[in-house]
């Protein structure tokens, strides 16, 4: 059964990494996954929450590093040295197979750093933010998704590392952001004002 769910992985990843292959594609993709890109985008949510929020802006801040950190912790120090899974570019069976678009790194790949950080972040905006502004569900989940797309079309993950790291993300980004939620600046939050 294990084989199989590898296999099927491994065939995923392929029609990702190659099946897909595009100059445009090549092009973007190394960018969605680069953390320089991003941080327009991280600078933003800074001066937002401080400039809409004030005091809770800063705790908002303050918690979305928490579910980053401890994303990152869990999944970098925990689960990756547990599973101890080769990166496809690592692997000796494929390696030579593979459109390998960045440096692979020498770490190990389930699951993958980037999509449980990246969704950590986005349902922690999402838990936080929901009630005030609806689209910040598709929108945070779509950035989500993208970086961790871009993983597998790379050539650094497989399907199933960004899959199990978006769902430990998410988890972790759900309740850090319900912890924030519970302090009493918070009370009246989710009524949208």
């Amino acid at each position: 059964m294990l084989e199989q769910i590898n296999q099927l992985d491994q065939e995923i990843f392929f029609f990702i990494n190659k099946g897909l292959s595009n100059a445009f594609f090549d092009w973007l993709m190394p960018l969605l996954r680069n953390r320089y890109f991003w941080i327009p985008l991280y600078l933003f949510m800074v001066v937002f929450c401080i400039r809409n929020f004030e005091r809770r802006g800063w705790l908002i801040l303050v918690f979305m590093g928490l579910s980053f950190g401890v994303a990152d912790y869990f999944s970098a120090s925990v689960l990756k040295p547990s599973f101890e899974r080769l990166r496809p570019c690592n692997d000796p069976r494929i390696k030579g197979e593979i459109n390998n678009l960045v440096p692979c790194g020498t770490g190990y790949s389930l699951p993958s750093s980037h999509a449980t950080n990246h969704f950590a972040l986005a349902v922690f905006l999402i838990t936080i933010f929901y009630t005030k502004w609806k689209p910040i569900l598709p929108l945070a989940l779509l950035w989500a998704f993208s970086i961790s797309f871009a993983q597998v079309y790379v050539g650094v993950h497989y399907p199933f590392d960004v899959t199990f790291g978006a769902l430990i993300g998410g988890i972790l980004g759900f309740v850090v952001g319900a912890l924030l939620l519970q302090l009493k600046i918070f009370k009246g939050w989710n009524t949208g004002n």
